[in-house]
C-alpha cells in the first residue's frame, strides 16, 4: 500500500507534529513499507491457527477482586501540598 506525501502530512497534523519535507518523505517510504508488510501478513493461511490473545500459553495469576481495608482519605492527603474538597489539586496542564 503506497501512502502519498499528503497522507503523511495529514497524519502529522493530527499528531500535532512538524515535519520537515526530508522527514515527510522518508516517514513516506518507512510507512509505506510497513503497510507493505502487513499487507503480506493478511495473505497468510491462518485456518488451522487457534486464535490467542498472548504469545506465550500463560493463564491468569491475577488474585480474586477483593474489598479489602486501605488508607482512610484523610491519611492519604494529609502531606498533600494542596487539596480542595477532599481531593488532591494538581497545576493544571492542559490549555483553555
Amino acid at each position: 500500500m503506497r501512502l502519498s506525501k499528503k497522507e503523511v502530512e495529514h497524519v502529522a497534523n493530527l499528531a500535532r507534529l512538524t515535519l520537515t519535507e526530508e522527514e515527510v518523505a522518508l516517514f513516506t517510504e518507512q510507512l509505506s513499507s510497513i503497510l507493505d508488510f502487513a499487507q503480506k501478513l493478511n495473505e497468510l493461511d491462518t485456518e488451522h491457527v487457534k486464535p490467542t490473545s498472548h504469545a506465550l500459553n500463560i493463564t491468569n495469576v491475577f488474585r480474586e477482586d477483593e474489598v479489602i481495608e486501605s488508607i482512610s482519605r484523610e491519611y492519604a492527603l494529609k502531606n498533600a501540598p494542596d487539596q480542595k474538597d477532599g481531593q488532591f489539586k494538581v497545576p493544571s496542564i492542559l490549555e483553555g
